[in-house]
């Protein structure tokens, strides 16, 4: 019990202090294997802050012909992030260029091609803009 407990006080203050904790306890059903694996794995890329290649909002609503505001900025922002080719105006306005240029991207991409941004072309969006490859 006190080897768990000191690997458990090592990777709370590791963590604490910025470093990364390598702890290898004797049980795996260990609590310290659990905090010691957390402590040492990397963080996730984050998606909407600062590691995002587009900030202009983190609101994700459905976008089609007639939307406007700073969600289809985003989303405009992603689809020039995802694909080669012209690049679209940010400009905030869902018209006939952003439609095409959507259902270029959800072709692209295999998912339903519908020109209207829901849940799932908003998460292929978010994955191919911040990806170092385009979708096409």
């Amino acid at each position: 019990m006190r080897r768990s407990t000191t690997c458990v006080t090592l990777a709370a203050s590791l963590v604490l202090a910025g470093g990364a904790a390598v702890a290898v306890p004797q049980s795996p059903d260990s609590p310290a294997r659990t905090v010691a694996a957390r402590a040492a794995a990397p963080e996730r890329p984050v998606t909407h802050g600062a590691q995002d290649v587009c900030n202009y909002t983190i609101q994700r609503p459905t976008l089609r012909v007639g939307s406007a505001g700073n969600a289809v900025r985003q989303a405009q922002c992603y689809l020039n992030n995802s694909m080669t080719g012209r690049k679209l105006a940010e400009d905030g306005n869902f018209g006939s260029v952003t439609n095409a240029a959507t259902r270029r991207f959800q072709q692209c991409a295999g998912i339903t091609v519908d020109g209207t941004i829901g849940a799932q072309t908003w998460s292929f969006l978010v994955f191919w803009a911040n990806s170092w490859r385009n979708v096409c």
